[in-house]
């Protein structure tokens, strides 16, 4: 469950932002999220599912000053934070079509919908791999 992940070259990478709802915390949903990684991981995890791994974050509130081009005033720090939700969701597939297979999966959608009644707002994003490296 905590073991590291190979991400081969030339994946897909979708990127899970979850705002969870005032008075909502982490700890509301952990269990939920956890069943939903299972349902993924256990129903998708091979060549015809194309599920290759995934990771869960909980949003830190730093932004980076290093890493970003134009200073960011407070005021603006504060909305980023605000609006950049409380958790992310990382998944790494072989396709995008074999992720919405994923999701359209009956088990998966009753746990995915039981989590949205925990949120203002989800969305997610695809993104192609264009680089990896480690150090060396």
């Amino acid at each position: 469950m905590f073991h590291p992940i190979e991400i081969p070259f030339g994946c897909k990478m979708l990127f899970n932002v979850v705002d969870l709802k005032e008075g909502i915390s982490i700890e509301d949903v952990e269990l939920l999220l956890g069943e939903m990684c299972n349902i993924v991981k256990n129903n998708y995890g091979n060549d015809n599912g194309g599920f290759i791994g995934g990771q869960v974050f909980r949003n830190a509130g730093f932004i980076s000053d290093e890493g970003t081009v134009k200073e960011v005033s407070s005021a603006d720090k504060q909305k980023l934070d605000q609006n950049m939700g409380d958790i992310v969701i990382v998944t790494y597939w072989q396709s995008f079509e074999q992720h919405e297979n994923s999701h359209a999966d009956k088990l998966f959608n009753e746990k995915f919908n039981q989590l949205a009644e925990y949120c203002d707002n989800t969305f997610e994003v695809g993104y192609d791999m264009l680089w990896q490296g480690v150090p060396e």
